[in-house]
């Protein structure tokens, strides 16, 4: 597999307590809230056991006691074609939800290792197929990966989930399990269904938390990206109470506000199960980003550390949220990681 050089980077190891989800502010790819589930707060959110109360199905353990399932991969029409891959759409198919993407195919006989991709948030509205992560696809799949860029439910040519934000879009994490699932059973030769990756970024880090903390042994390593907070009520109050946005009213509604509902709060929360967790994690982040703090990834990678777990974070002096003059640097980073992981 070809591989960039080596480029400096500023390395530094930090403890942390947290997981979460949500984009926001001044940065192109993301503008507001995290990432999450579906129903009501009036239910034990604790994990199953027999003879116990369900947990709730807006949770953490509610999402680990699902059957999740993905299927279905289907190449589209051809998006875009280079000396080093073709670019498709796709589709696949997430616990009944139809889940539309990009998939990048490198040229040559395979089979390739595969990288699923979580996009920061872009207003749906917006938002078109894709969008979000193209220099990344664009440079893994140069550098021998098979890249699926989910487009998330409600966004692009996904199924609709009327839910999804009230339930703190848990949802998208059900289409990033879908996403590897559907990879792994598509029977396509270029393909290695034995190697697979996560790579997201800032709420996509959140979903690629997520999806650590609720299916253990899916993937073979994680890489996230000015990720936001391990914590879905502190992404509430920095994203969308501060934006005065309407949905805050009608999640407190639904599940009860952090200080009248403790519990629905710290079982959503990713980082109450880190110990779940058994991929190692690649955190980057920017000393500069005034749209996820560094801080949630020095608490997030410190719960990952003092939880005995295999987890990295990279400082960038002075780089922001977008990452532009050290991404390069970043990227090589990533692919170092993953050239190890994925063997």
């Amino acid at each position: 597999m070809r591989l960039l050089g080596k480029a400096c980077v500023t390395v530094c190891l930090v403890l942390a307590a947290g997981t979460g989800c949500t984009g926001g502010g001044a940065d192109p790819e993301h503008t507001a809230p995290p990432p999450t589930p579906t129903p009501k707060p009036t239910r034990s959110t604790a994990p199953e056991t027999p003879g116990a109360e369900p947990p709730h199905p807006v949770s953490i353990p509610g999402l680990v006691a699902r059957e999740h399932r993905g299927s279905g991969l289907r190449l589209g029409t051809v998006r875009l074609r280079t000396d080093a891959y073709t670019q498709y759409a796709v589709t696949y198919e997430a616990n009944g939800l139809t889940i539309s993407g990009l998939m990048n195919v490198p040229a040559g006989k395979g089979p390739f290792p595969a990288l699923v991709l979580a996009h920061g948030y872009i207003d749906p509205d917006v938002y078109t197929t894709g969008r979000g992560l193209a220099r990344e696809q664009d440079l893994l799949a140069r550098n021998g990966y098979v890249v699926l860029h989910t487009d998330y439910r409600n966004h692009a040519g996904s199924d609709d989930d009327p839910d999804n934000d009230v339930d703190l879009r848990l949802g998208y994490t059900e289409d990033v399990i879908a996403a590897v699932r559907a990879l792994r059973s598509s029977g396509r030769t270029e393909i290695d269904g034995d190697r697979i990756g996560l790579l997201g970024r800032s709420m996509g880090g959140g979903v690629v938390y997520n999806t650590l903390v609720v299916a253990p042994g899916l993937v073979d390593a994680a890489v996230v990206y000015a990720p936001v907070s391990s914590r879905p009520d502190e992404n509430l109050d920095h994203f969308q109470r501060r934006a005065g946005d309407p949905v805050v009213a009608r999640i407190e509604a639904e599940h009860g506000s952090p200080r009248e509902n403790p519990v629905f709060w710290r079982e959503i929360s990713p980082v109450t199960y880190v110990d779940r967790v058994t991929e190692p994690l690649l955190i980057h982040h920017g000393t500069a980003d005034d749209t996820c703090p560094l801080r949630w990834s020095e608490r997030t990678a410190a719960a990952f550390e003092a939880a005995g777990k295999d987890v990295r974070l990279v400082k960038y002096a002075g780089e922001g949220h977008t990452f532009y003059a050290r991404w390069r640097d970043s990227m090589t980073t990533t692919m170092d990681f993953f050239e190890r992981r994925l063997r």
